[in-house]
């Protein structure tokens, strides 16, 4: 039995809807943890836990810039293992509906819209808050 250790693990972190749509919002490529928040509407601490069971299990990298922590899927054949379960309906969707995501004011949505000293200190602030 323990050569299913490994896969049963994958699909046990694989098995929550918000880990799947972390991973959908990361399907465009590496992305700040700002931006999922304002693309999935969720909590920053609750990404965050959920970023690190990924993370943890291996499907996801991290890298910092300043202030911003920024994820990536190393491996994009993990969205074939996510494909494969996912009804035709929404993979022939899939497109225009990332195509609706709103944009958010981090560095990568508006990188020259808003100086940078002041999307630091909005980060910072948003820190210490939330």
């Amino acid at each position: 039995m323990d050569v299913f250790d490994a896969p049963a693990r994958l699909f046990k972190v694989l098995g929550n809807p918000a880990r799947l749509a972390i991973l959908d919002v990361l399907r465009d490529g590496e992305q700040c943890v700002c931006h999922i928040e304002a693309v999935l509407g969720l909590r920053q601490a609750y990404i965050s836990q959920h970023l690190m069971l990924l993370r943890e299990a291996g499907l996801v990298a991290d890298r910092r810039d300043g202030l911003n922590i920024f994820y990536r899927v190393d491996d994009p054949g993990l969205f074939r293992v996510i494909d494969a379960a996912l009804p035709d309906a929404r993979r022939k969707s899939d497109g225009r509906a990332r195509a609706r995501r709103p944009a958010c004011d981090c560095p990568k949505c508006q990188p020259a819209a808003v100086p940078p000293i002041l999307v630091e200190a909005k980060y910072r602030v948003h820190r210490k808050t939330g």
